[in-house]
């Protein structure tokens, strides 16, 4: 753990910006759909090897493994939507706020290292007036790279 905590500080204050700013009015099947296809768009363009996933509630409403993709793309997306789904924040900030605690985030004692992850990927589905109502997750880059290719497509989405 390399980071300065200023560092991880400022990071940390980013991530939950994000998460305060990336709020929908709605998410049906059909937004899942379109906001999936913005994703896989982006990665295609870029010639980016990712697994796609987005969920509301307990349902699966969208998934695609890019060419260059496995299998265990799928367990870290398990995991890492059993994160934001149990803490109710990204995976990436649940991850960084571990480091700033000097920890490993699969090392606290209340966390299942096989069900659970602390890296980037999983961006919480936030409803205005509902809360977090399901996930965006990206694998197959590096978490900070998976996390940013989540925020850049639910920002964009947003826009449209």
């Amino acid at each position: 753990m390399t980071d300065a905590p200023e560092d991880i500080a400022d990071l940390i204050a980013a991530v939950q910006d994000q998460e305060r700013r990336l709020v929908l009015e709605h998410f049906t099947h059909d937004d899942a759909w379109a906001l999936g296809s913005l994703v896989v768009g982006l990665a295609r363009d870029r010639g980016l090897s990712v697994t796609v996933d987005i969920t509301r509630g307990q349902q699966q409403l969208f998934h695609s493994a890019l060419a260059g993709t496995a299998a265990h793309n799928d367990v870290w997306i398990a995991r890492k939507v059993a994160t934001v789904r149990e803490l109710g924040t990204s995976s990436f900030l649940a991850g960084l706020q571990a480091r700033a605690r000097g920890e490993a985030f699969e090392d606290a004692p209340w966390i299942d290292a096989t069900r659970m992850a602390g890296h980037g990927g999983a961006f919480p589905i936030t409803v205005a007036g509902a809360g977090v109502v399901g996930t965006l997750t990206v694998s197959g880059l590096p978490q900070a790279e998976d996390h940013a290719l989540a925020v850049e497509a639910l920002e964009l989405f947003l826009a449209r």
